[in-house]
């Protein structure tokens, strides 16, 4: 069921194993996952490898950690909706461009009822992605999963899920959008500032502030990304 990752960003690879068995039903809700030593023998990577495909699952709220009792699926059959749900709305001829204008209406009002919805422990896995997110970029990755975490937790901090599931449907269809804007330092440098205001309105408590540093945030990716393709959309 599961097979030996070669890639150099092995947890990468670990994360879209485990999110493929869990979207396909083959791991369920209540399912424990293998501990940390079956799980490094199984994809032949270090333990801690392994620590850090569970922290973008849990980031992600597919799995949960248990003090001292393992690791457990805890996504519901809803996510099943999500890929369906992409393919009833969005269609190969449909604009990118069309696309993001979407995104821009929903996550400012997600990243709004994120910060009247705040918790301590939410606010920490946001500050944590952020950190990890700095160091990679130091390190010369790219770090598209990361940039995805973060927009993930934002959205299930709204505690809205049909927002939620709307956004997870959109960052996937724009997958190769985003890995296409974070080729540069300059502009993973940008997203990250995008996301350090982000946090810091979120943490004040003020929704029209997250709001608004979130429109700018993407407001600046769409120039970067568009400003060539106004007239010529691209498409997916």
């Amino acid at each position: 069921m599961l097979k030996e990752v070669r890639k150099k960003r092995a947890y990468e690879d670990i994360v879209l194993q485990i999110r493929i068995l869990i979207e396909k039903g083959r791991l369920k809700y209540g399912d424990q996952l293998p501990n940390e030593n079956e799980l490094s023998e199984t994809f032949k990577v270090s333990r801690l490898t392994v620590r850090e495909a569970i922290l973008s699952l849990e980031t992600t709220n597919l799995v949960k950690r248990r003090q001292g009792n393992g690791t457990y699926v805890i996504a519901s059959s809803e996510e099943a909706i999500i890929k369906p749900l992409a393919e009833a709305l969005f269609h190969d001829r449909d604009s990118i461009m069309d696309i993001f204008a979407l995104r821009k209406i929903l996550e400012p009002e997600i990243a709004r009822l994120a910060a009247m919805n705040a918790t301590q422990r939410k606010i920490a896995q946001m500050e944590e992605i952020v950190a990890k997110q700095q160091k990679e970029i130091s390190e010369g990755h790219t770090p598209v999963m990361l940039d995805s975490n973060f927009h993930y937790v934002l959205a299930a901090m709204s505690k809205n899920k049909v927002l939620s599931r709307l956004l997870m449907a959109l960052m996937g269809l724009l997958r190769k959008t985003r890995e296409e804007y974070l080729q540069t330092e300059e502009r993973q440098q940008k997203s990250l500032a995008g996301h350090k205001e982000v946090l810091a309105a979120i943490k004040k408590g003020s929704g029209s502030s997250a709001e608004q540093a979130m429109r700018n945030h993407l407001e600046e990716v769409e120039n970067i990304l568009f400003r060539k393709k106004i007239g010529n959309a691209g498409k997916i």
